[in-house]
């Protein structure tokens, strides 16, 4: 069913065996490979790079590769071995930086809401900040009705100011805030397909009849960006690595066909 170029067969191995040790061998590694936000104890820079090659379980891994599989094999026939897996690296490292980016400010933003809130705690400021930035936190709203109508009670303020404190913390430093996936480059492999091979038709699972490339691409990049930006509770896909993939993939293959321009 799939005609498996040499550069895509290792990948996919790779993952493979990746997923295998995180699961029996080496557990330890999804922590220290997955990509943690910069200032968290669990950062260091190679995560830019091995969090492409660990996923969270096997559904996870079977769709990135379902994707890489079906669009990554005519790439590598039209740019080569080495140019594909160049292009493959790139956008999974660009879409890591571009995302640790947006958490970088969203980070900041509940930093500051932090610090308001500890100049002026006020019951509705404590419950608005749990529904901004933990939208699938419960339990507060108890300590928020409270405060609410006992502004100066001091017991509660600082009840208050320890939860909002925590909840910052916790998020800076947790061990399970790593991103991990392949998402990002596969994005970028999505785009590039979309790019050269436009008009292709594609018969898909959630679309009773054939949509070109460049339209699936469209609404999946508008479906990604709505995501990102209207969170949903319990949604834990990283969005905006996805659309750092894309971006990174269009970047790409203009530098590239300057290059190309250039040289003839």
């Amino acid at each position: 069913m799939f005609n498996l170029t040499p550069t895509v067969r290792n990948l996919l191995i790779a993952n493979v065996l990746f997923l295998v040790a995180q699961q029996s061998l080496l557990p330890l590694i999804t922590q220290v490979g997955s990509l943690y936000p910069i200032g968290s104890p669990y950062f260091f820079p190679w995560q830019f790079f091995t969090y492409m090659f660990l996923h969270a379980g096997w559904g996870h891994l079977i769709s990135n590769m379902f994707g890489l599989i079906s669009f990554g094999p005519l790439l590598e026939q039209r740019w080569g071995a080495s140019r594909f897996l160049t292009f493959w690296l790139i956008c999974g490292v660009g879409a890591g930086l571009l995302y640790e980016g947006v958490r970088g400010y969203e980070m900041h933003k509940m930093e500051v809401a932090r610090q308001e809130f500890h100049q002026s705690p006020t019951g509705g400021d404590f419950a608005n900040f749990f529904r901004s930035y933990f939208p699938d936190a419960t339990g507060y709203e108890s300590l928020a009705g409270a405060l609410e109508r006992n502004p100066q009670n001091a017991e509660y303020i600082n009840a208050a100011t320890h939860a909002v404190d925590g909840a910052v913390i916790e998020t800076r430093n947790s061990p399970n805030g790593g991103m991990l996936g392949a998402s990002g480059a596969l994005f970028g492999i999505l785009f590039a397909f979309a790019y050269l091979f436009p008009n292709t038709e594609l018969m898909l699972l959630l679309f009773p009849f054939p949509i070109k490339a460049k339209y699936f691409v469209f609404l999946y990049a508008l479906y990604e960006l709505y995501n990102g930006v209207h969170r949903t509770p319990g949604d834990n896909v990283a969005h905006f690595a996805h659309l750092g993939g894309l971006l990174i993939g269009f970047i790409v293959l203009k530098f590239w066909e300057q290059g190309r321009e250039r040289f003839y």
